[in-house]
């Protein structure tokens, strides 16, 4: 099979990731791992991921079929850093879309839905770990079912969209209670979009770095983790 992974970044986080699904399975597949639309091929599946270019049918008519991963129950929050805009609304549960490309942004039709759970400490890196370990899964879900997936199509309504997160998103006031931003601090990238503060007539960056569990002085009852499914819709 010939397999194209346009991501538009190598400094992104999940790069690393790609590069090590390709060496999993460059002994099956074909595979090119590129960053800019204009150079991709052609082949039997074309995968987005954190790929910032609108691909139009010209690119998407060179592949079999072309997918992208979302993290949101679409049709609802389509749209830009899903993860990080509900992590800030307080969701625990997040569900990720294997869906088609299409002219509409994440409007494609849906091949499967995967649920993560947090518990609400995580930081930056495992959040993202997570999605990563899953947007991994839905490849490997993807090529496994080539040609025998029946996609679902989406609503034509009721569908929300998130917008762009900007560097000013991540400003924030000497007067915030650390409570108050302690999200923002986990879905913040700390290397690339790290929070920032304006003191005293110069800007500074502040990131959170986890140290480990509060030893606990009673027991207590944990409950059961929820185990992630990837459902086939």
């Amino acid at each position: 099979m010939r397999i194209s992974i346009l991501c538009s970044s190598p400094s992104h986080p999940v790069w690393p990731r790609l590069a090590g699904w390709i060496a999993r399975n460059s002994q099956d597949h074909q595979i090119e791992l590129v960053e800019r639309r204009a150079e991709v091929s052609s082949g039997d599946i074309l995968f987005l991921i954190s790929c910032n270019e609108i691909i139009r049918r010209d690119v998407r008519d060179r592949f079999g079929k072309v997918l992208v991963i979302h993290a949101s129950d679409v049709p609802h929050g389509r749209g830009f850093a899903p993860l990080n805009w509900q992590i800030l609304e307080g969701r625990n549960r997040v569900t990720v879309t294997l869906m088609e490309a299409a002219d509409k942004v994440d409007s494609g039709d849906v091949w499967a839905k995967h649920d993560m759970y947090f518990e609400g400490h995580e930081t930056f890196a495992e959040l993202f770990e997570k999605l990563f370990d899953t947007e991994i899964a839905l490849m490997d879900f993807a090529v496994a079912n080539y040609g025998s997936i029946e996609p679902r199509p989406q609503p034509a309504e009721g569908g929300s969209y998130y917008r762009r997160r900007t560097p000013d998103d991540g400003l924030v006031s000497v007067e915030h209670r650390l409570m108050d931003i302690f999200d923002l601090l986990r879905v913040s990238d700390p290397d690339r979009y790290p929070v920032q503060f304006q003191f005293r007539g110069h800007r500074y960056s502040l990131t959170m770095e986890k140290l480990g569990p509060v030893e606990k002085t009673e027991p207590e009852t944990k409950q059961p983790a929820k185990e992630p499914t990837t459902v086939c819709v």
